[in-house]
């Protein structure tokens, strides 16, 4: 028989803050899935249920887990803070189970319990900051391009929402939060309330009210939720207040009211309502607004404008059809006409591969192209990330190259990260590691991969703690997979085999990157789609750690 599945928001993590309902279905559950974290919030309420805890970013194995489980004929309680159905856990539960052929009318039954979302608990620290329209935009792109990302900012801010960013910043991620405000700075002004809470009604709670112009002075990070106010909110003291809009129809400090309740929905009492302004003079908003359509709207703004108006039109078909040939008419003229669009651009440069010098002339074109509004920045990978806003990508990469440059996109790509072969005393190994950079460096990939390459045993740029290793060594070379280099869990790379013929190398690193592109799941780092698959490219996944023996001394 079939267990159950209770997929269990349990709110900001204090036990007067988790419902009834929750606590029930934890308490009588038989196992207990989730985040470390989240398990160790509720741990108290548990008696001698089973618990399966894993880290961030695992959120389909505890899915796949709870699905077999309840299956097996447990019942199972995956754990979420916040509400389940909000970036949760709750619909990612459906997707699996409906992924293994799982319909509703099974034996096998699914209970999302909601919770308290961040944006009412921070909410409530605030003030009443959400007593209007709002909306939640996670600011994570790990499963979201960004781009999609930055639209619904955009349309937020214009729209004047209330918004409320979820994953804001983590220590990998810190430009998305940069572009927000300069995005949201465009529709709103610098003054605008902005309140950051980080762990809500936990112990390390800690609350900051702020404003847009000055929210990036303070510290914010992936437990913080920023809620930017609208075009209305305001401080009262330490109060984050939007008004909801009675002031335009009632006088707040008259017990009696200028209008009776009767009275208050007349269209004549709301004149800045859709019914008012469609009724007035009894004539239809499609013939009202079309003779004052302004020359300088551009495509979009004209689509926009259409569809609202065959929506509200009460004309015929054939005024509809008129009217969107016209539109579409001066969108194409606008496209004709429109200037190119001003694009923020990133990307990598290196002055070569075994080569870490720069000239003064390849310094100064990096200067002229930053010039006082771009950023220069130097990565952990022997690169520097050139970020500027242009109008022609392309002639700024031509730009570069002309100067001698390396170019490389950034973001979800491998990098392959070569050491200096001693100043190129030790240049055996340089062709392949080119050869390497030529056919790999900047391709597309689940999630950043970097090759690391060592012209001798040495090792000394640190090629056994990357991704993929690889270390030149009596004119063969050595493979090492698997490396994790930042975190508490850090480790070395795994010795997969040792004097590899040089021929051989770069085809056998590009099977396993074919492999890794093609099998791993979205933003699934290397050395975890390694130990999932167990072997990529003949090579087999070992949870042992064998010693790298070093046999010979630096360039023998």
């Amino acid at each position: 028989m079939s267990g159950s599945i209770k997929v269990v928001g349990f709110g900001p993590g204090s036990f007067e803050h988790i419902t009834d309902r929750a606590r029930q279905a934890m308490v009588t559950s038989h196992v207990i899935i989730g985040y470390h974290t989240y398990v160790d919030l509720i741990r108290d309420l548990l008696v001698d249920q089973e618990i399966v805890r894993t880290g961030m970013t695992e959120e389909v194995s505890r899915a796949q887990t709870a699905v077999k489980l309840a299956r097996a004929g447990k019942d199972v309680a995956v754990i979420s803070s916040g509400d389940a159905g909000v970036y949760g856990m709750a619909g990612l539960i459906y997707e699996v189970l409906i992924e293994s052929g799982w319909n509703p009318s099974e034996s096998l039954q699914v209970e999302i319990i909601p919770g308290i979302s961040a944006i009412n608990s921070c909410a409530s620290l605030l003030g009443a900051p959400i007593m209007h329209d709002a909306c939640t935009i996670s600011l994570s792109d790990h499963l979201t391009p960004w781009e999609t990302i930055k639209r619904r900012v955009e349309a937020a801010a214009m729209a004047d929402f209330v918004i409320a960013l979820y994953n804001p910043r983590s220590g990998r991620r810190t430009s998305q939060i940069v572009e927000t405000q300069q995005i949201l700075l465009q529709y709103r002004s610098p003054d605008t309330p902005v309140g950051l809470v980080k762990s809500a009604y936990r112990a390390q709670q800690h609350v900051v009210r702020t404003t847009l112009a000055h929210m990036l002075e303070q510290e914010i990070g992936m437990l913080t939720t920023v809620i930017i106010g609208n075009s209305t909110t305001f401080y009262h003291g330490d109060l984050m207040i939007t008004p909801r809009g009675y002031q335009r129809k009632y006088t707040l400090d008259q017990v009696e009211q200028r209008l009776r309740p009767g009275e208050r929905l007349h269209v004549e009492n709301e004149p800045w309502s859709l019914r008012a302004v469609q009724s007035k003079e009894n004539t239809p908003v499609l013939t009202k607004q079309k003779a004052s359509m302004s020359a300088t709207l551009d495509s979009l703004q004209l689509a926009q404008e259409a569809l609202s108006r065959v929506q509200m039109s009460a004309t015929s078909a054939q005024q509809s059809s008129t009217l969107l040939g016209q539109v579409n008419e001066r969108s194409q003229m606008a496209v004709q006409t429109a200037p190119q669009q001003v694009v923020d651009f990133v990307v990598a440069v290196a002055p070569g591969v075994a080569n870490k010098r720069f000239t003064a002339e390849q310094l100064i074109c990096l200067a002229d192209l930053a010039k006082d509004q771009g950023e220069v920045h130097y990565t952990a990978d022997h690169q520097i990330e050139l970020r500027i806003k242009t109008e022609d990508p392309q002639a700024v990469v031509d730009q570069l190259r002309e100067a001698g440059f390396y170019v490389f996109p950034v973001g979800e790509v491998v990098k392959v990260k070569a050491c200096d072969f001693c100043d190129g005393e030790k240049a055996e190994s340089i062709p392949y590691a080119r050869e390497l950079t030529n056919r790999l460096g900047g391709r597309k990939v689940p999630k950043e991969l970097c090759i690391g390459v060592n012209g001798c045993a040495m090792a000394c740029y640190g090629a056994v703690l990357e991704d993929i290793g690889i270390v030149y060594r009596k004119g063969k070379f050595d493979l090492f997979l698997g490396g994790k280099t930042t975190g508490r869990t850090a480790c070395a790379a795994k010795l997969m085999a040792e004097g590899i013929p040089a021929n051989q190398i770069v085809n056998l690193v590009e099977q396993i990157v074919n492999e890794y592109s093609e099998q791993a799941f979205p933003s699934e780092r290397f050395h975890k789609f390694f130990a999932r698959v167990g072997i990529v490219a003949g090579f087999s996944y070992d949870k042992t750690t064998a010693p790298v023996v070093v046999d010979t001394v630096c360039g023998t």
